[in-house]
């Protein structure tokens, strides 16, 4: 099996760091590509300039709180878009409110995460993410890239 793209969408640059370091860890070599905040996103996910030819992510995981467009506007257009609803997306934030995970799983989010405070435990959940949505999880083939 092909390894799949990962798009990280992340406005803190330390967070990004640990997440990405978290993902490379271990033997699955999946590329993860950055974006700093949600326009860059859409502008990868539409394929706009700069990212004309970015390859199709077969996993996002998605801030909440990002600048320009923020991750709940970034995950509706996503989820409302026929090519790009199929891919899991992850929502990433520092809340812990559940009116918030509401609202992402209810604009169509496949999972809600915190992010916790201390390094390893949020290095052991993003090893749980990668474990489940890149080695468990079973997406569907897509003529899409």
């Amino acid at each position: 099996m092909e390894p799949i793209e990962i798009l990280l969408v992340e406005d803190n640059p330390d967070h990004a760091e640990l997440t990405r370091r978290s993902l490379m860890s271990g033997s699955v070599a999946n590329r993860v590509a950055w974006v700093k905040d949600g326009q860059e996103a859409l502008d990868y996910l539409f394929k706009k300039e700069p990212y004309a030819n970015a390859p199709r992510p077969g996993l996002i995981l998605l801030d909440i709180n990002l600048p320009k467009v923020n991750g709940l506007e970034v995950l509706k257009k996503i989820k409302e878009t026929e090519d790009l609803r199929v891919i899991p997306v992850i929502m990433l934030t520092t809340s812990d409110r559940d009116e918030e995970a509401l609202k992402c799983y209810n604009f169509g989010a496949n999972s809600f995460i915190t992010k916790p405070v201390k390094f390893t435990e949020f290095s052991e959940k993003v090893k749980s993410l990668k474990l489940y949505w890149l080695l468990v999880n079973r997406p569907p083939k897509s003529d899409a890239s």
